[in-house]
């Protein structure tokens, strides 16, 4: 039987159950192929906290407490290690994930997250997963950081990184282009609510980028093009946003323009919630980073794939995708406000049509079985 290592950041996340089920679509997707599984995640001491938020020790913390819940509640209680300092760990010991990473086809890490080059020495082949198309690319062209070094090979959800007309660097890397996979076993077609709804970051984990003479940006600076969207279009608006208290300016804008906000950690805090909160919607509305439209790498996001796997039309800002998937019916793109505003009111005129197109698109193009096995193909395993 054939095995892949999974290496992403659960533990160090809890609570932020989209980043949770980015992991899961992996390990479930492979499981549903007949392969092993295993995920590896690392938590340093200053990372730990308690239930209440205090500092703590890791095998005290809510990091390592909530990465259990969830491998239990998927049936992969078995099919996880944290590495802890001092060569110590959490889940499986550090010998049985060297095991199984020894036996693995392949290990697929995303962001070059995993960094301990005695476990990533033992993977037959180290695939790095680019998730944020053109930040590290950038950062490597500017000599900041390299995440690239010591990888076989290059995939990114990026799908036009590599190929012309895409600004992203592409390091001199031969790329392997893929969309995000959807377990579409745990995303049945439901009937939600009327609400386009999105979760995501206001700013997140990256700063803006300076290159080539351009400014490439976040999500921040792209969705002020779009704050009057509540206002062009007859339909309402919400929002699982992480967004500092101290945005005080843009928290009063968003909601001068009608966008309703929601805690993130109640919309989204586990993936039992982030999917509820996916399926009670209507729709989905998302705006894209500013790095991942002005560079038109094709980034496609792997939360609108559940919208779209649930039967829920998604609208969305284009990032390049509009080459690769269908759009029109079920996904609808957009590069201006009155594209945007046109693309909600086609949704609300016909939910039903744009529902079904919806779960068609995600069938033919995200089901995690096709995606994956095209993958590993191209990676020449399994």
């Amino acid at each position: 039987m054939s095995g892949v290592t999974i290496a992403a950041a659960v533990a160090q996340r809890p609570h932020v159950g989209g980043h949770t089920w980015f992991a899961l679509q992996y390990l479930l997707g492979f499981r549903q192929l007949g392969w092993d599984v295993l995920l590896v995640d690392r938590l340093e001491p200053e990372m730990c906290q308690d239930s209440s938020g205090a500092p703590c020790p890791p095998e005290r913390s809510q990091n390592l407490e909530y990465l259990a819940g969830v491998m239990e509640r998927f049936g992969l209680e078995d099919c996880w290690t944290v590495l802890l300092p001092h060569g110590e760990t959490a889940g499986l010991p550090r010998r049985e994930a060297e095991r199984r990473v020894t036996a693995s086809e392949c290990l697929i890490n995303v962001m070059g997250y995993l960094e301990d080059e005695d476990l990533l020495a033992l993977s037959p082949l180290r695939v790095f997963l680019d998730i944020d198309p053109g930040f590290g690319q950038m950062w490597r062209e500017l000599g900041l950081h390299d995440l690239f070094a010591g990888h076989d090979r290059f995939v990114s959800v990026g799908l036009n990184v590599g190929r012309s007309g895409c600004l992203v660097p592409d390091c001199g890397l031969p790329w392997i282009p893929t969309l995000p996979p959807v377990a579409l076993d745990h995303w049945p077609v439901t009937q939600g609510g009327t609400a386009f709804t999105t979760v995501a970051s206001w700013r997140g984990p990256f700063g803006p980028i300076e290159y080539g003479g351009h400014s490439y940006g976040l999500r921040v600076h792209e969705f002020r093009r779009f704050l009057a969207l509540p206002e062009r279009a007859e339909a309402q608006f919400e929002l699982a946003l992480a967004i500092d208290a101290a945005e005080t300016a843009d928290l009063e804008r968003l909601t001068a323009h009608g966008w309703t906000l929601v805690d993130p950690r109640d919309a989204a805090g586990d993936p039992s919630a982030y999917r509820r909160f996916i399926q009670l919607s209507g729709a989905e509305i998302t705006v894209a980073k500013g790095m991942y439209v002005d560079t038109r790498s094709a980034w496609f996001s792997d939360r609108s794939a559940c919208y779209l796997a649930s039967g829920k039309p998604v609208v969305a800002e284009d990032t390049g995708f509009s080459a690769h998937l269908p759009v029109g019916e079920g996904l609808i793109s957009f590069t201006t406000l009155e594209e945007a505003a046109a693309g909600v009111e086609a949704v609300v005129g016909d939910r039903d049509r744009h529902a079904r197109a919806a779960r068609e698109i995600a069938e033919e193009h995200f089901e995690a079985g096709r995606v994956l096995g095209r993958l590993v193909r191209e990676l020449g395993v399994g």
